[in-house]
């Protein structure tokens, strides 16, 4: 999926647009939105521009990425979820898509997460070539594990992780089909 839109009964999900920017960089600021990504939030738009750069880049190799989540209800932008094209040797695994979502704080709560994850998860099934999708939440994300558990994950195991720069412990969830 390139292009186009994607629908659920609260949300609409896009590609992640330059317009994007100044939203994406309030989320990524917030140390709250950070807490569990062993990074910290963000100083500056460029470090944006350069992360929108990577996910257009993502669209043009796999046809798929993380796309904007905005609310249909009120037009606000939410955050991002979706499928991404992992090619870093992570847990064990290499070359496999795993499956993400990060939002704005005040949409926290709400079910956006499991409404994400479920449209993302019958997308994949129904338009890629796969029979497999991965997850890594913090070991201390409990809300992100039980929304995966939610929507058919399977825990396997704890490793340390390093992709974001800092190490940090969390868990590989696996859903196949």
């Amino acid at each position: 999926m390139k292009s186009g839109s994607m629908h659920t009964s609260r949300l609409t999900f896009r590609p992640l647009l330059k317009s994007d920017a100044a939203n994406l960089f309030m989320m990524d600021a917030d140390p709250l939105v950070m807490r569990y990504l062993g990074n910290n939030p963000i100083n500056n738009i460029e470090e944006v521009y350069h992360y929108l750069e990577n996910i257009k880049q993502q669209y043009r190799n796999n046809g798929i990425g993380r796309w904007a989540v905005i609310e249909n209800e009120t037009n606000a932008f939410v955050g991002w979820a979706g499928i991404k094209f992992l090619d870093v040797l992570t847990n064990g695994h290499i070359n496999f898509y795993d499956i993400g979502y990060r939002f704005l704080p005040e949409f926290w709560g709400k079910g956006y997460a499991t409404e994400c994850t479920k449209a993302w998860i019958d997308y994949a099934k129904l338009n890629m070539n796969i029979h497999e999708l991965f997850a890594i939440t913090h070991i201390d994300n409990l809300a992100s594990q039980k929304v995966l558990k939610k929507c058919g994950f399977v825990q396997k195991n704890t490793f340390p992780d390093s992709t974001h720069g800092e190490e940090i412990d969390c868990i590989w969830f696996e859903l196949k089909w």
